[in-house]
């Protein structure tokens, strides 16, 4: 199967990576929110900024907002993102015990959680079954061939079809470093892709 055989290269060239050291839900909702349209080379260091000052819903909850916006100035966005994870910790205080929910339907109730933030939680914090896609894993899904769909939820549920459930969870992390390191949306690096000979996209720039 072609799903299977592409995760299974790239799990040999890529390590575990940074969330697999997080055992804390609250973090990785809180990084996964922070984020959104912001490099991991940024978000990383302001989250770990974040949490040396607020390491829980209750201190978040009661910050002053800019002085969370100080902390987390660094990433896009970075006022509306303060109010959201405020807004967010006052929310897991007074209906799930401060507490991140382990299921997307509550997860998608938070200020700023779309599907992509809410499967990243399931898949980094909770270690559940759930394909995250965000554009690297829509365009490279794509480019693949493993997909043939229009919006990041068409790709979500056509990915749930054809790669094993049991490899789900491995989908988001390896596809989004290979996108930064390979495949790049421009100019992607062709002559030296370890699934040059799966990909029919390569094909059709070589023929051009």
């Amino acid at each position: 199967m072609l799903a299977s055989e592409v995760i299974s290269r790239l799990r040999g060239i890529y390590p575990p990576a940074f969330f697999e050291r997080i055992n804390d839900p609250f973090y990785v909702l809180v990084s996964t929110v922070l984020s959104q349209r912001t490099r991991d080379n940024v978000t990383i260091p302001a989250t770990e900024k974040l949490f040396s000052v607020y390491g829980s819903p209750q201190a978040i909850a009661a910050a002053d907002p800019e002085d969370i916006e100080k902390l987390i100035k660094d990433v896009g966005f970075h006022r509306v993102k303060a109010g959201r994870i405020i807004e967010i910790s006052r929310i897991l205080l007074e209906e799930y015990e401060g507490k991140v929910p382990d299921n997307i339907d509550d997860l998608l109730k938070l200020p700023g959680v779309g599907r992509k933030t809410a499967n990243c939680v399931l898949t980094y914090a909770f270690r559940k079954d759930a394909i995250a896609v965000d554009t690297h894993v829509h365009r490279i899904s794509n480019r693949l061939g493993l997909v043939t769909t229009n919006t990041p939820e068409e790709t979500e549920s056509g990915l749930e079809h054809v790669v094993p459930r049991q490899l789900w969870q491995y989908v988001n992390e390896l596809l989004v470093r290979f996108g930064q390191d390979v495949c790049r949306p421009i100019s992607p690096k062709c002559d030296v892709c370890l699934l040059a000979d799966l990909c029919p996209s390569r094909v059709i720039r070589i023929t051009e």
